[in-house]
This record gives structure tokens, C-alpha cells and sequence, in this order.
């Protein structure tokens, strides 16, 4: 599983750059695009797919440990839909 240190390393090696340097421009990228969500409510990133805010409705649930039941409130969150080119190139591995 890569993570945001194997991406940086990556970075760093293709732009032939400081790790320090690609692990700053991961860092502002990440920054912008919570930024830009949270505003707009939207990220659309070609050809990797598309950020968007959604309304998760009041619900009823469970608590696991002592199975009462509870109220959980609407709220909105984060969903990836990955675009068909990203799609297509994981489908087979």
C-alpha cells in the first residue's frame, strides 16, 4: 500500500527534486483541494476522478457496546468517484 511517504519519494524521483520539495508540493496540493471542497463543494481531478460533498440523512443507529439506540444527526462528507480512466486501469489488477 503506497502511502503519503512512498508518494513523496515517487514525487521526488520523477521531478528530480528534494524530498523536502515533494513533500511540500503534496502538501499544498492536499491543502487546496480541502480547501477548494469545502468551499465549492466539488474537486474535479483528470483523470483521477472527482471529490464531492454529500448529505448523509439523520439516521437511526446502534450502540455496539451496550446496543442502545441512538439518533445520528445529518451531516455532510467527503466521497471520491473515480473517473473511468482510473477505472479501467485498476479493473484487472
Amino acid at each position: 500500500m503506497a502511502n503519503k511517504k512512498d508518494l513523496t519519494n515517487r514525487v521526488a524521483e520523477t521531478l528530480e527534486v528534494s524530498k523536502a520539495e515533494a513533500k511540500k508540493l503534496i502538501d499544498v496540493l492536499l491543502e487546496e483541494v480541502s480547501g477548494a471542497l469545502v468551499e465549492d463543494g466539488e474537486v474535479n481531478l483528470t483523470p483521477l476522478g472527482k471529490f464531492v460533498v454529500v448529505e448523509r440523512a439523520a439516521r437511526k443507529g446502534r450502540n455496539p457496546q451496550t446496543g442502545e439506540e441512538l439518533d445520528i444527526p445529518a451531516t455532510n462528507a467527503p466521497k471520491f468517484r473515480a473517473s473511468k480512466n482510473l477505472k479501467e486501469l485498476v479493473k484487472n489488477i
